[in-house]
């Protein structure tokens, strides 16, 4: 039931991330913890950058975490609208209660960084699932996105070994895990005998994204397969894809494990999707934010970014897939 216990363990010992709607309560502690009742327990914020069933499978990570441990007490939190300024006002309602540690998925990290530095001379601070390499956070915790690149890259050349044209298309090309992501893509395709015809960003607006991929199918009639780099964006493309009555003659290749793109995958619209494990962000964060507190630091690799294993979910792997993820998700 729970993602990769084995290689959650091993990571742990050395080293190793978007998405929609929830109604997840955002402020609440998660409900295992057990050393709050001494009043000694150290207590830790989970803070994530939008609410989607992404972030539901992570929030079972930081219970799992907060059970574990005795003398820790994990939040989980939400910012409503997804934003930065909300992000700073859950920042510092925790820092006025004393919170000794905080781990965080930065909506703008760029932009962020003078923010996380400054918590960091208040508290413990980790990032998770989107990273903000030139701050003062002591670990990042989440997905290697040019590896993850890498593998998508793989699977397209495993889709397409005859080669041939490929659209891409994301929210926003700027986005630190976008850029890495086409980095990845773009270092497996070298010499090889696919074209990268363009990268299309439609700032996350779903309607924008379908309406990208039906341009792309008019304009380009011979285009051999359709990459997207964000969860919402394999959805996307089976839609405008099923609507132009071309479902199996292009290939599609996604990120993350929305329903709808794992549906694809089991019906075959689908070549494979590249997962990453939400519920370990929120498992490893907590976990290694109190064995630091506790002088322990021999979690932290000296990289200060603790890997979380991606995984490739073709056909045949979708079915069992999506069964572990529909019971992390309590469906």
């Amino acid at each position: 039931m729970l993602l990769c216990v084995a290689l959650l363990l091993a990571s742990c010992q050395g080293g190793g991330g978007t998405g929609g709607a929830n109604t997840a309560n955002s402020g609440a502690a998660t409900p295992g913890g057990t050393g709050a009742a001494g009043g000694s327990a150290k207590r830790l914020a989970f803070v994530t950058n939008n609410a989607s069933d992404f972030w539901t499978i992570a929030r079972k990570g930081v219970e799992k975490a907060d059970a574990e441990l005795a003398d820790v007490t994990a939040e989980f939190k939400i910012p409503s609208d997804g934003t930065a300024a909300e992000q700073k006002r859950i920042v510092d309602d925790l820092l006025a209660k004393g919170i000794d540690g905080i781990a965080i998925s930065p909506v703008d990290p760029d932009n962020q960084t003078g923010l996380i530095n400054d918590v960091a001379q208040k508290t413990l601070v980790f990032t998770q699932d989107s990273d903000a390499p030139n701050s003062n956070r002591a670990c990042y915790v989440g997905t290697d996105n040019v590896a993850a690149g890498r593998q998508a890259g793989d699977l397209i050349k495993e889709a397409l070994p005859q080669g041939g044209k490929i659209m891409i298309f994301v929210g926003k090309l700027d986005a630190r895990n976008a850029a890495e992501r086409l980095q990845g893509i773009k270092e497996r395709l070298n010499g090889s005998n696919i074209t990268i015809i363009d990268t299309r960003t439609d700032d996350t607006d779903r309607v924008r994204a379908k309406s990208n991929v039906s341009d792309t199918l008019v304009k380009y009639p011979d285009v051999a397969a359709l990459i997207g780099l964000w969860s919402y964006n394999g959805p996307a493309i089976v839609g405008a894809v099923r609507d132009a009555g071309k479902t199996g003659q292009v290939k599609i290749i996604a990120f993350d494990e929305e329903a709808e793109t794992l549906a694809g995958i089991k019906d075959g619209s689908i070549y494979g999707t590249i997962v990453q494990q939400p519920y370990q962000f929120g498992y490893q964060a907590i976990k290694l934010m109190a064995a630091v507190l506790k002088g322990d630091k021999s979690g932290v690799p000296a990289s200060k970014q603790l890997y979380v294993e991606t995984k490739v979910i073709k056909q045949a792997e979708v079915e069992a897939f999506t069964k572990e993820i529909n019971q992390l998700r309590g469906k």
